[in-house]
Formats: structure tokens, C-alpha cells, sequence
């Protein structure tokens, strides 16, 4: 089943959001993906399960939580 999951991601710049394009390129599932810098937002559709969106992402050292939700509870380093 497609879902979109939407993500806040610190990016400070560019090399920053290379390689999230390039962890979520290489993810299963992925539909398609939206990578903003300015609003330090990723949006994810697909066949993906939310939780794995979030640790593949985290997986770029890059602080990583869902979109809208508290970030002490969710926030991944």
C-alpha cells in the first residue's frame, strides 16, 4: 500500500541533502521522494513503512524525526 511519510531532517547544506537523495535512492519501497533544504523537510511515497523512512534516514548522521511530532520523543542522531 502507497503512503507518504514526511519528515524533519537538519540539513545545513547541500552535501546534506546528497546524501539523503542517496539513502533513499537506494531504499525499497520508494515511489518517489522530495528533499527541501530551505524548510529542512523530506517527503516519502511509496510502499515504505514510516519507521524504516526514519532510520534509513537517520542512518545519514543527520538529526531525523517525523514531521510534527515532538522532537525529544522521536528524534533519532
Amino acid at each position: 500500500m502507497s503512503q507518504t511519510v514526511v519528515l524533519k531532517v537538519a540539513m545545513p547544506c547541500e552535501g546534506c541533502v546528497g546524501a539523503v537523495k542517496r539513502v533513499l535512492g537506494k531504499m525499497q519501497g520508494v515511489e518517489s521522494f522530495d528533499v527541501d533544504l530551505k524548510e529542512q523537510k523530506v517527503t516519502v511515497k511509496g510502499n515504505v513503512e514510516p519507521e524504516a523512512v526514519l532510520q534509513t534516514v537517520s542512518k545519514t548522521g543527520k538529526k531525523t524525526s517525523f514531521w510534527g511530532a515532538d522532537d525529544a520523543e522521536t528524534a533519532k542522531p
